[in-house]
């Protein structure tokens, strides 16, 4: 069945919707046929709103930004200081090979994963640069992402940053506007509500 506010398909059973919140109407009831007068007989239904390439690259700049900050302070720079790394060349971080350089990198790496996939699995279902903007994260179906699933669309975007980035243009010409990392974890990004 689908919402007959949204378009999202929804499972048996639900009460509301799991992308919208409006409420689903009982199949077995006749009153699902009768025109509603406050949207009009044969009011199309609403399209699910997908989000495009700009207002997504938005949302990732936003929140590059604030993870920086946020690792910066709470990692990188502790890290550094204890290996004795000075703060004025950051190019070090990607030129050096020393194990404490290493373990830096690592130590950024996971907290920018466990920052993106918890954000986009939890009730939120998006990070803090894609709510400020009205974005979130959903299956094909609509429904909130696990943890796992999050964590594979995470993943997934090395694939899109070794295709020189076109995995992420695709979200600028696709049906749904998913990138490929969107596509290999079977994900949507939706605007509104």
């Amino acid at each position: 069945m689908q919402c007959p506010n949204c378009g999202v398909e929804v499972r048996g059973g639900a009460e509301s919707c799991p992308a919208c919140g409006e409420p689903i109407p009982d199949p077995s009831s006749s009153r699902q046929n009768v025109a509603s007068p406050a949207v009009g007989f044969g009011a199309a239904r609403r399209p699910v709103a997908y989000a495009g390439f700009w207002l997504r690259a938005l949302a990732y700049v936003i929140d590059s930004l604030l993870l920086g900050i946020v690792l910066g302070i709470a990692i990188l720079k502790p890290m550094m200081d204890h290996a004795g790394i000075p703060m004025d060349n950051p190019w070090v971080l990607l030129t050096g090979s020393s194990r404490q350089i290493a373990a830096i990198n690592i130590a950024l790496l996971a907290a920018a994963w466990v920052y993106w996939a918890l954000m986009e699995s939890s009730r939120w279902q998006a990070t803090i640069g894609k709510k400020l903007l009205g974005l979130r994260v959903t299956d094909l179906q609509g429904q909130r992402i696990g943890f796992g699933r999050a964590s594979g669309r995470h993943w997934a975007k090395l694939i899109s940053n070794l295709t020189l980035l076109m995995g992420y243009a695709m979200a600028g010409f696709t049906e749904k506007k998913q990138a490929l990392h969107d596509m290999i974890a079977r994900c949507l990004v939706l605007k509104g509500r």
